[in-house]
């Protein structure tokens, strides 16, 4: 089985997904990173020089190859779970995690980084914000189950995932 983290930029994905892999003993991927290995160019260029849909299009190829492995936690970007067939790659033969934090808590995370293309020019709390609200719906419903990461310790969020992911292991097994 594996792990997807799924949220808005700044909720935590990579880091909670270093320290869950720490705690249950699994290989972690990052998929933003595991494209910018491939391609060789960092996300931002790619929507800069062959724009979104292109990078899109990697995404969903990267997440088919990647979530078609068994046993690893896989890191999506923001975006991931916008298409349809993402999703169901991913709950093929995985648990689907969605991170979510406070607008307030994202603009601190994420204000000082030059790598978030979709905030270009838009680097504020209201307009993260409106493009959380846009996206709440498909994060929701791709999801297994929500955990916040506001105020807390990784480790305790980490803790938490994998709690709630053996109770759910512990239900398959019954049935």
């Amino acid at each position: 089985m594996n792990i997807a983290l799924i949220g808005f930029m700044g909720v935590g994905k990579t880091t909670v997904s270093h320290a869950l892999s720490e705690r249950l003993g699994i290989e972690e991927t990052d998929i933003d990173q595991w494209i910018v290995e491939k391609t060789g160019c960092p996300i931002a260029e790619i929507f800069e020089k062959e724009g979104e849909q292109a990078f899109r299009d990697r995404e969903t190829e990267a997440i088919k190859e990647l979530a078609s492995g068994d046993g690893r936690i896989l890191s999506c970007g923001g975006g991931a779970v916008l298409r349809a067939c993402n999703v169901e790659a991913l709950k093929r033969d995985g648990v689907i995690v969605l991170l979510t934090a406070e607008p307030e808590t994202i603009f601190e995370r994420v204000r000082c980084g030059k790598s978030r293309p979709v905030l270009n020019g838009n680097m504020n709390v209201g307009y993260i914000a409106q493009l959380m609200e846009k996206r709440r719906p498909a994060y929701e419903a791709a999801a297994d189950f929500a955990v916040m990461t506001d105020g807390k310790p990784v480790e305790q969020i980490a803790a938490e995932i994998a709690e709630r992911i053996g109770d759910k292991l512990s239900v398959a097994d019954r049935i």
